[in-house]
């Protein structure tokens, strides 16, 4: 088969289980541990790729199955490629459909072969097979792909899993025989990564990861973990993950989460991480500080001169007030929604950088219990 590694990962260090690296693209360096905002139709909600480059976002995500309905895989190619279209200059990934597999559920029907989508915009159909979103995602230009898998709730029985982590790895032995043929778009290398499947079966997650990492993929996703399942069964999972994937790959824990989720994580070895938290809790009125969430649509603020964070340096908290954001938010000011989602994907990014310094300097662990002494998870 043709190599797929096509990308470089170095890792730099590792204090504990935490990990510092560095991945390179042929669209920049990813500094690890890192995270990603989430731009599911091509962009990150109320931001401009302007801003993302002025938060420091080293790599973005996109979703395949959206981008594939709207506004449509070839006009994205005939535009020169998502980076283009969507005028970011930096890392793109694309998932490849398997989460909608499930949260799409009752517009799709699975097979051994693939899966048949119901278009939740006009109701057509249209066929993902692991080939196809493998060639739809070499088209759209990303960086870094994703294999189509079969993502589970967290309810599935034991039997559901088992099959679809049968089915994951027979979709990912596909996915990498179409990978020399359909990776010659465009002049710079697109990366393929395996994922691994299993709920919290340590059995299956096991089994998932052998059969995965006998396709020598240069990087391994970690699925099917943001779910619905007990945070507790998640951490051993992810546990079991740092034991079995390879060291000198990434690990990417997909859809996770709350920034208490991404330092216990990154404490057991991940180095990749996406959610829509920072920007969906943000249209709610939800701020991320370093103290817990704050619902800044609360009364409470409706006087507060405070910035939503005081101990924050992004440009949000050098100028505006808690009173003043929770009045755009009562009002419907869409500025409100852009003044929230700047300043959660800051803290966010902020906090990646935090842990990267802290596991540079040996210093994770007293980090980290600093961390958790002055977060209150509960917050609201």
């Amino acid at each position: 088969m043709t190599p797929v590694d096509r990308i470089g990962f170095e890792l730099l260090a590792r204090d504990g289980r935490a990990r510092l690296g560095v991945l390179r693209t042929g669209h920049g360096e990813v500094q690890t541990p890192a995270f990603m905002p989430v731009g599911t139709r091509g962009a990150v909600k109320t931001q401009g790729s302007e801003d993302l480059e002025r938060l420091g976002a080293e790599i973005v995500l996109a979703n395949t199955y959206h981008l594939y309905l709207r506004p449509g895989v070839e006009l994205v190619g005939d535009q020169g490629g998502l980076h283009r279209f969507m005028a970011w200059k930096s890392v793109l990934l694309t998932d490849s459909g398997g989460y909608q597999v499930m949260s799409l559920a009752e517009l799709n029907r699975v097979d051994a072969d693939g899966v048949t989508f119901q278009s939740h915009l006009d109701g057509s159909a249209h066929r993902f097979t692991p080939e196809s979103t493998t060639a739809v995602q070499a088209r759209l230009g990303a960086d870094l792909l994703m294999c189509l898998d079969h993502c589970l709730p967290a309810g599935a029985d034991g039997d559901a899993h088992a099959a679809a982590v049968r089915r994951t790895s027979a979709w990912a032995r596909r996915c990498r025989a179409v990978y020399g043929a359909e990776f010659r778009t465009y002049d710079y290398p697109q990366a393929l990564f395996g994922i691994v499947q299993g709920g919290t079966s340590e059995e299956l997650r096991r089994r998932s990861a052998l059969d995965l990492l006998a396709l020598d993929f240069p990087g391994y996703a970690v699925g099917g973990l943001a779910v619905g399942e007990p945070k507790a069964a998640t951490l051993a999972t992810v546990e079991l993950m740092d034991a079995l994937l390879a060291e000198d790959r990434p690990r990417y824990l997909m859809g996770v989460g709350y920034p208490e989720d991404l330092v216990r994580a990154v404490g057991r070895g991940m180095d990749l991480f996406d959610c829509v938290l920072p920007t969906r809790n943000a249209r709610n009125g939800m701020a991320f500080t370093r103290r817990g969430r704050r619902v800044i649509r609360n009364a409470g603020f409706a006087r507060d001169p405070e910035p939503l964070d005081p101990e924050c340096a992004c440009w949000v908290c050098g100028r505006y007030s808690r009173a003043y954001i929770r009045h755009l938010h009562q009002s419907g000011e869409i500025l409100g929604l852009r003044l929230v989602t700047y300043h959660n994907l800051n803290f966010y990014l902020e906090l990646m950088r935090s842990m990267r310094a802290a596991i540079a300097a040996r210093r994770f662990a007293a980090w980290e219990a600093r961390f958790f002494e002055c977060y209150d998870a509960a917050a609201a």
